[in-house]
């Protein structure tokens, strides 16, 4: 099992910053993806962007260019830095993790960008 805590959502401005993280706790052997995404009210779960082991990272195409994730030196947590936000990015934040062949959640964070 692995457990994931999300923090550093709250209300901006448009054009103004936040940065998320995420740290997981439990089994968190093997974990080969972190990624964050985003559900806006009546809309679906979408992917903001997603980082490999590796390190490669990976996009959605209405975040690129101002959203970074990154992950921690003990790889064991995930940042997702977000600029010149919109009032479209208005949205709950989640984190995800990918383990061998299972998806883990963490609660959501509500980020809310004002026009």
């Amino acid at each position: 099992q692995v457990q994931l805590v999300e923090s550093g959502g709250g209300l901006v401005q448009a054009g103004g910053s936040l940065r998320l993280s995420c740290a997981a706790s439990g089994s968190i052997f093997s974990i080969n993806t972190m990624a964050w995404y985003r559900q806006a009210p009546g809309k679906q779960r979408e992917l903001v962007a997603s980082i490999i082991t590796g390190g490669r990272a990976n996009y959605a195409d209405s975040v690129k260019g101002r959203f970074t994730i990154s992950r921690g030196s003990a790889k064991n947590t995930v940042y997702l830095q977000m600029n010149s936000l919109k009032p479209e990015d208005t949205a709950v934040y989640y984190c995800n993790a990918h383990q061998l062949s299972t998806d883990y959640w963490g609660q959501g964070t509500q980020v809310t960008v004002s026009s």
